[in-house]
């Protein structure tokens, strides 16, 4: 998974200034007068034993948001080691999170495989039925099943080994195909369009305002400028809920009182980001469906307002969708997907299921990648969504 934000910061490079022209100091310049007060001598201080800086830097702790955002108190040796913990980590925490999915799969195909040496008409049939009860819905259960048949047919699949490793190809290759309409990463907007602006839809209770606050939390622990917009100006709790994540995550928070035009306070946010040349933008809307025309209606109100104020925006509309509701959350998505020209997903309480293989067929029905997950109730558990590691995580 490596880094969580893959849009360069202004402090991606560092310029040392070896080609540029030395810059004579003329006679006009001087140096800042010294308040001699400031200068009186101090107490003696003992020195410390000497430790040798290697020896700090080793015994020194870090975590991936506490190192130099640059990485250059590292080695590229320690640079690499690092990923690679990393890598393991996410790896080992997204295999958690759908361990209920994985355990519940696991025993239906191990009940289903159990004694048997070949490929029936029978054994196919129950096999359906375990994957249509992790959420991963009658269309795609037949579109999978059907695709094993005919490498059945071919003779390509001859064992029950062989059929499981069919079946996690299709879901790989379902949640591949996903990515390629939408926005499937942030490095896909050029670098000189700042600031990148994300909007971000659901209905209320899915996890949308903890969505926004790891988002700024992640993407500015790597070292960018993240501002986040109050714009759900219907209700007050809103606003309230944004202010906590926002003083906990030390990101600046603009919001108007309740019942302010959301296009006006979207208007302000993008003025202040421009004016402290924010790297990412990040808007809350109003989590409302039933009013579906209103809901349009303020959404390209807003739209229209970002994309007049900076090129191309918003540059991401991610759809919040939580995990444990199912197949009713993909019926939500289909509503949005009406009204609200969703880019992306974040599927939220992804370890708080069974029904796991819900990603599957968000990704087969509406067709649009699946951009973060959450794992857990920390900050750092909502993280970028690895098809590869998702489907070895319903089959380890």
């Amino acid at each position: 998974m490596g880094m969580f934000w893959r849009r360069k910061s202004k402090d991606a490079f560092v310029t040392l200034g070896l080609n540029e022209p030395a810059t004579p100091q003329t006679k006009g310049d001087q140096r800042p007068a010294v308040d001699p007060e400031a200068t009186a001598p101090s107490p003696p201080v003992q020195a410390a034993p000497s430790v040798p800086q290697s020896e700090t830097r080793r015994n020194a702790p870090r975590t991936p948001f506490a190192t130099s955002v640059l990485g250059l108190n590292l080695t590229m040796e320690e640079l690499q080691a690092q990923e690679a913990a990393l890598e393991q980590e996410f790896s080992a925490r997204f295999r958690r999170a759908v361990a209920a999915t994985r355990e519940s799969l696991s025993q239906k195909l191990d009940t289903v495989f159990q004694g048997r040496k070949q490929i029936d008409d029978d054994l196919l049939e129950e096999l359906e039925e375990a994957l249509i009860a992790t959420d991963i819905g009658v269309t795609t259960t037949l579109e999978i099943l059907e695709n094993v048949r005919r490498g059945i047919a071919r003779q390509q699949i001859n064992d029950p080994e062989a059929l499981k490793q069919a079946i996690k190809a299709e879901l790989l290759q379902i949640l591949r195909e996903s990515e390629a309409r939408g926005v499937a990463s942030e490095t896909s907007v050029p670098e000189n369009v700042a600031p990148y602006v994300m909007m971000i839809v659901g209905v209320n209770g899915v996890g949308k305002t903890t969505t926004i606050g790891k988002l700024a939390q992640r993407i500015k622990a790597e070292g960018n400028d993240v501002l986040i917009c109050a714009a759900d100006t219907f209700r007050a709790a809103a606003s309230d809920q944004l202010a906590i994540w926002a003083e906990r995550t030390g990101v600046p928070l603009i919001q108007q009182k309740t019942g302010t035009d959301p296009a006006a306070v979207l208007f302000d946010a993008l003025k202040a980001a421009k004016a402290r040349k924010s790297d990412v933008l990040i808007i809350d809307t109003a989590g409302r469906l039933h009013t579906k025309s209103n809901l349009m209606a303020e959404l390209e109100k807003m739209k229209r307002v970002a994309a007049r104020e900076v090129e191309s925006a918003p540059h991401e509309t991610l759809l919040v969708l939580d995990a444990v509701t199912g197949q009713n959350g993909l019926e939500q998505a289909r509503q949005f997907l009406k009204v609200a020209g969703v880019t992306g997903i974040v599927l939220t309480k992804l370890d708080g299921t069974a029904k796991g293989g819900i990603a599957v067929a968000i990704a087969r029905e509406l067709d649009l990648p699946i951009r973060y997950v959450g794992i857990g109730e920390q900050v750092d558990d909502l993280v970028v969504f690895n098809p590869e590691d998702y489907v070895n995580g319903l089959f380890a």
